[in-house]
């Protein structure tokens, strides 16, 4: 009984927790604070994302510290709690440019139940967020994934392709780079190749190797770019 009661309380401090921080301003405030203003002829880059994101700088913790990115991915988030967060932790920081990695956890359905436009509106909102203060945007794909190992039966793979080909569209019709992952990295179920992860979502870091080098290609671009 007294085991059950502990689960419970448990539960319910995490329950609140997350309803005071439901965007987690937290995770981020005192590296932002820390950080501060870039500094003269400082082309800092910011990573907005999710686990990916969250992920990348541990395994390749170079690539981010030899060019002046910074990572604010967060696991598990999805869209909306990136949008609310954006201004925290990416304009305000007043990076040069901002990649935008998105979606999978929306389709997932971590923070309830969201429709694919309802997905590209809130990556759409990012982009023009960052525009509007003057921050260069690419827009990435979602990387591919047949299943999601935490939600069984969600069959992913054909809502990423048809999200990816909206938000294609979008970079193209507001001159917006677009980081093409998805197509170096799908197999032939739709899915993320077996070599660049080991449970299909996340990538390793073979996986991670090819977004690098995908990535510094996109941001050379982006920053080429007139205002």
């Amino acid at each position: 009984m007294k085991l059950i009661v502990s689960l419970c309380l448990i539960l319910l401090f995490t329950q609140l927790s997350f309803a005071q921080d439901w965007a987690n301003f937290n995770r981020y405030k005192d590296d932002n604070a820390k950080l501060g203003l870039p500094k003269p002829g400082e082309k800092r880059v910011v990573f907005m994302g999710n686990s990916i994101t969250d992920a990348w700088i541990n395994n390749c913790p170079e690539y981010f510290s030899e060019n002046n990115y910074i990572d604010r991915g967060i696991s598990g988030q999805t869209t909306p709690q990136m949008l609310v967060r954006f201004r925290a932790d990416v304009i305000n920081l007043k990076p040069v440019a901002v990649t935008i990695l998105a979606g999978t956890n929306d389709i997932a359905g971590n923070t309830g139940p969201s429709t694919l436009e309802m997905i590209a509106d809130n990556i759409y909102s990012m982009a023009e967020l960052a525009r509007a203060n003057g921050i260069k945007v690419i827009l990435s794909s979602v990387l591919p994934a047949y299943a999601y190992p935490w939600k069984p039966g969600v069959e992913p793979a054909e809502k990423i392709a048809q999200l990816n080909e909206m938000i294609k569209a979008y970079a193209d019709s507001h001159g917006i780079v677009y980081l093409d992952y998805y197509t170096s990295m799908v197999d032939e179920r739709k899915g993320l190749k077996k070599e660049y992860s080991e449970d299909g979502v996340h990538p390793n870091k073979a996986g991670y190797q090819v977004m690098m080098e995908l990535c510094s290609k996109a941001i050379t671009k982006a920053l080429k770019q007139k205002k």
